[in-house]
C-alpha cells in the first residue's frame, strides 16, 4: 500500500475546485498504487483519520474520479462503498433539509437542501459496475461526494450571509479546540 499519509488540501486549491476526469486503471501506477483496492483502502484510512463519513480523492490532491463513503456502525450497518466514475442517474423531487459538514472545511456546518433519494451508478473497487437506489444518509453522502468530483463544494449551496456566519462560528470552535488541546497537553 502507498505508505504516504495524505493531508486534506485547502478549499482554495484548484484540485478541489475542478471537475475530475474519468478514472482509468492505468492512472494508478503514476501515484504509487498497485490497484483500485489499495487506493480504496488508502482513501478509507485517510477518511477515518480525519473523522469523516465520505471522502473524494481530489480532497487529498489525487486526480482520481473516485470517492469512498460509510464504514461507520451507525450508518447502514457499517457498510463501506467505493465509487469509481460515479454518476447520479436520477434524483427525487422530494427534498430533505439537513446540516452538513465537510472535511475540506473544518468546523463549518451549513443547512443544505438536497434530494432525499437518488439512483446511482458507479464501478466498485473490483471494477464491477453497480447501480442502485439510495435513500437517507447514504443518498446525502453520495450527492455531497459526487459534487466534489464535479468541482463543487457544499458551500456553493449557501448564501453569502449564511456562509459568513458559519465561518465565524467555525473560527470560534477551532479556537476552543486549540485551547482545549493546549490545556490537556500542558497537564
Amino acid at each position: 500500500m502507498s505508505k504516504k499519509d495524505y493531508k486534506l488540501i485547502p478549499p482554495t486549491d484548484p484540485r478541489v475546485l475542478s471537475a475530475v476526469a474519468p478514472f482509468t486503471d492505468d492512472m494508478l501506477k503514476e501515484h504509487g498504487f498497485k490497484d483500485r483496492k489499495e487506493l480504496s483502502d488508502k482513501l478509507f484510512e485517510t477518511m477515518f483519520r480525519f473523522g469523516g463519513i465520505g471522502l473524494s480523492a481530489n480532497q487529498i490532491g489525487l486526480p482520481f474520479n473516485v470517492f469512498v463513503m460509510g464504514g461507520h456502525p451507525e450508518l447502514e450497518k457499517g457498510i463501506k462503498i467505493t465509487c469509481f466514475n460515479p454518476v447520479i442517474i436520477q434524483s427525487s423531487e422530494e427534498t430533505v433539509v439537513m446540516k452538513e459538514g465537510c472535511l475540506t472545511f473544518p468546523f463549518v456546518f451549513l443547512t443544505i437542501t438536497r434530494p432525499r433519494k437518488c439512483v446511482v451508478k458507479y464501478e466498485d473497487e473490483n471494477g464491477d459496475l453497480k447501480e442502485g437506489s439510495l435513500d437517507g444518509m447514504f443518498s446525502r453522502i453520495f450527492q455531497h461526494e459526487y459534487d466534489h468530483i464535479l468541482g463543487k463544494n457544499f458551500t456553493d449551496y449557501a448564501s453569502k450571509l449564511k456562509l459568513d456566519r458559519a465561518y465565524k462560528k467555525a473560527e470560534k470552535d477551532m479556537d476552543k479546540a486549540r485551547e482545549l488541546r493546549a490545556t490537556t497537553q500542558s497537564k
